[in-house]
């Protein structure tokens, strides 16, 4: 413990308390726990030295049930194979930029690590996770920072029942294979670049059951191949799917689209997307013979979308009249449409999804405008889904 100093914080438990100038805690042995502590960066620390609450530096090591505080990092595991962060609470430093916070959970070059039930705010990046494979992330909070979850060239690792929510960019995910996704929950993420769940450069990811609403772009797909989402909610996003020709061997089964402004934004000319027995909530199509299908294919992709896809400043016309004309001409004249994109056999009533739970953690003080929000969130919601009933 690198010029740090300890005493008793105001909840009786052990506070190590740093210099400002480095890490709080250096983790140099194997088998090493670290738990029940107070951990106070003081604000101070150098980014390019990876200043940390706690920074691990070795095997099978277990950080739990810590709180820390005003430090770059919070906890850094680095070459730290098979280690365990689980329980802590970690806060940034309030004030700073984005670009001068480290991670909450920084994690690099190491195999079998897992992190659950941690609980993360105001740093640069919730879980930074880089040249890392066989871990385990569940039950996780990231909230108010820059990306809930930063991911690159990590294969093999599960994400279940995680929060990722009010990022200013979203979560992003790049040049990594084999990545799961069950039952978490992606929500609020909206600025000129956010994103729920994006993926560039990602191959045979399974993404299933999982909460993505209220994001500006719901996914986002870039040169990603064999992916398969299936089970899904994505609501309430300006475009529930963003989608670039780059990819191949994508596959959406089986989830439900609600109260999104467009099913699709498609950047370039072409796609071999499949799309198949989606529910999506401006589907007008009866179902007249009652097998639970509309009896006509839902066609995602209009000619408004398409320039939406390649032109930004089209944005500023979703709602006008300049849509709602363009979506006329190509009703009367389906010549007009570049890329007819389809669902072949769309649902006619939501399918019954499995419920996304709540992590474990959650913030000590209530936040009575979030929940009010959430209320009117969910009321929003439950209308769309009676509409496409009806």
């Amino acid at each position: 413990m690198p010029r740090s100093q300890v005493a008793w914080s105001k909840s009786d438990r052990p506070l190590l308390a740093g210099s400002g100038a480095g890490s709080v805690v250096r983790v140099r042995a194997d088998g090493v726990v670290i738990e029940g502590f107070d951990i106070d960066g003081r604000g101070g620390g150098d980014l390019g030295r990876d200043s940390s609450g706690v920074h691990v530096a070795s095997r099978r090591v277990t950080v739990r049930d810590c709180r820390i505080t005003r430090s770059l990092f919070g906890v850094y595991l680095r070459e730290a194979n098979d280690s365990r962060v689980e329980r802590c609470r970690i806060e940034g430093i309030p004030g700073r930029d984005p670009g001068e916070k480290g991670s909450g959970i920084h994690v690099w070059n190491t195999e079998g690590f897992t992190l659950s039930d941690n609980d993360i705010t105001q740093v640069r990046d919730g879980f930074y996770i880089q040249s890392s494979s066989r871990g385990v992330i569940r039950g996780n909070v990231a909230r108010d920072l820059r990306f809930g979850l930063h991911y690159m060239f990590s294969d093999d690792n599960l994400f279940e029942d995680n929060l990722f929510e009010n990022g200013a960019a979203g979560t992003a995910l790049m040049y990594s294979k084999r990545i799961v996704f069950r039952r978490n929950r992606f929500l609020h993420n909206r600025g000129f670049a956010s994103v729920g769940l994006l993926f560039k450069a990602c191959d045979d990811v399974l993404a299933e059951s999982n909460l993505i609403a209220d994001n500006a772009r719901g996914i986002f797909l870039e040169g990603s191949y064999n992916n398969v989402f299936r089970g899904n909610v994505v609501a309430e996003s300006d475009a529930a799917i963003v989608l670039y020709d780059s990819c191949a061997g994508i596959r959406f089964e089986g989830n439900s689209f609600v109260a999104n402004q467009t099913p699709l934004a498609l950047v370039g000319r072409r796609t071999d997307t499949r799309f198949d027995g989606n529910y999506w909530s401006d589907n007008g199509e009866p179902d007249l013979d009652g097998d639970g299908r509309t009896d006509r294919p839902y066609r995602l992709s209009s000619v408004f979308d398409h320039f939406r896809g390649n032109l930004t400043a089209a944005d500023l016309f979703t709602q006008g009249f300049a849509a709602a004309a363009l979506a006329a001409a190509e009703r009367t004249f389906p010549v007009l449409d570049p890329v007819p994109v389809e669902d072949h056999s769309p649902l006619a009533r939501p399918p019954q999804l499995p419920l996304v739970p709540r992590p474990a953690r959650r913030p000590p003080r209530p936040d009575t405008a979030g929940i009010a929000g959430s209320a009117l969130g969910l009321a929003g919601g439950l209308a769309a889904l009676l509409a496409g009933r009806r």
